[in-house]
């Protein structure tokens, strides 16, 4: 794409994806007009310190903005708030807005992020059954996170998890509710489960595995208890729902792009319309380290793809695609990972449990695939270099704790 022939860029969406295009378009030397449309009243802000750092209170709301609004206006980044896009013109070329108005576009980014899956369980409107997506939900939940409270948190993910912490640090009384038979079950192996499972028991969180909620209760339109499918009832002033999410790609589906548990996009996050980019969670992606496609949910993803979506815009070289990599903060717990698991045949444990610093390594025919590390820096960042390499290492290589994980990382490269 020429940039010559490129005046006009909208990004659909204002969360880490469209921040990253929007900065990456103008540091690549894109002067044209830029507009970011966002549905939201705040500035394009962080969202992994919302069930953490910001629920305790611990900083404002303008710390989890990515540029202060003079930033943008400097840029001369037009930031269209509490703005709904709500269809595009192909055709025309130009994405429709709420109120009646369109703006035109040379190229489009979608970045259009996620939204929490609904649960289906009786009772899910009732006053104080909270989902955690957005700064709103938070200004919901916090006045009511009051010492001795009692929450119910349905869904035992990161989010369900990374809550239940905040909420027990603030003394509330916290029972997880989990359908699968361990928690993390969709991103782990039982062996992180079940470390993470007795540290929030350690906690004073109850957690409860294989267990559905059939209703909620109420008293005056307000939740008062969660009723498990045996009849238990679970006393709860407050009930948050994590039970996964949904990639926002209606926008680009009802234009005719092709969806299919994301909005598909090649490796230069360029949609089936060659005008139109996608990136961050709404996308599903090629996953160039393991030979599939698939949609992934975090910072990394979201950061790397806004930079694909404006060099190729640009028509300036492919940034590097790195392999992915998340975290996770309970208590005083870092939990990184790097590398998608799923698929491993061999797992392979570096380290104590007991200690609070060990690293669980996931491997695939001898390739090393997948870490998942535990207050463990260092494993990491070399399993990092590893899983881009393809390196093909020996269990008891990973799991000799006298080896520094840097000598085993240069070994494999040399």
């Amino acid at each position: 794409m020429s940039t010559q022939q490129t005046k006009d860029i909208v990004v659909v969406g204002a969360g880490q994806a469209a921040a990253q295009a929007a900065q990456s378009l103008r540091a690549g030397g894109y002067s044209g007009s830029l507009t970011i449309v966002g549905d939201e009243s705040a500035l394009p802000y962080q969202r992994p310190p919302l069930s953490k750092a910001y629920m305790k209170g611990e900083f404002d709301e303008e710390r989890l903005y990515f540029k202060p609004a003079a930033w943008y206006k400097d840029q001369k980044i037009e930031v269209l708030l509490g703005t709904q896009a709500t269809g595009i013109d192909r055709a025309a070329r130009r994405v429709l807005l709420g109120h009646g108005g369109h703006l035109p576009y040379d190229a489009l980014i979608i970045a259009t992020g996620s939204r929490p899956r609904p649960m289906p369980t009786p009772g899910a409107d009732l006053e104080g059954v909270h989902d955690l997506r957005t700064l709103a939900d938070v200004e919901r939940m916090r006045p009511q996170m009051v010492a001795g409270r009692r929450i119910v948190i349905i869904g035992a993910g990161y989010i369900g998890l990374e809550a239940a912490a905040v909420a027990r640090q603030m003394d509330l009384e916290v029972t997880v509710i989990e359908m699968a038979p361990r928690v993390l079950a969709r991103v782990t192996s039982p062996a992180i489960s079940e470390f993470y499972t007795a540290e929030h028991r350690r906690q004073g969180v109850t957690i409860l595995t294989s267990t559905l909620v059939s209703k909620l209760e109420g008293s005056a339109g307000k939740v008062s208890a969660a009723v498990l499918a045996d009849g238990t009832r679970i006393p709860a002033d407050m009930v948050l729902a994590g039970i996964g999410i949904l990639p926002n790609e209606e926008l680009a589906r009802d234009a005719g792009i092709a969806c299919s548990n994301g909005i598909l996009v090649d490796r230069d996050a360029r949609t089936s319309d060659p005008l139109v980019f996608a990136a961050g969670d709404c996308a599903s992606r090629p996953l160039v380290h393991y030979g599939r496609t698939g949609r992934l949910e975090s910072v990394h993803n979201a950061i790397e793809q806004g930079k694909l979506a404006a060099a190729a815009i640009l028509g300036q070289p492919r940034p590097a695609e790195d392999c992915p990599w998340f975290w996770s903060d309970q208590y005083d717990l870092k939990l990184q990972i790097a590398g998608l698991s799923q698929d491993y045949d061999t797992l392979v444990v570096r380290g104590d449990p007991a200690a609070r610093k060990f690293a669980v390594f996931y491997l695939r025919n001898g390739t090393l695939i997948a870490v998942d590390a535990v207050n463990s820096p260092p494993e990491f960042l070399a399993s990092k270099k590893l899983i881009m390499s393809g390196a093909k290492l020996a269990p008891d290589v990973l799991s000799d704790t006298s080896t520094p994980m840097k000598d085993i990382a240069a070994q494999a490269a040399a």
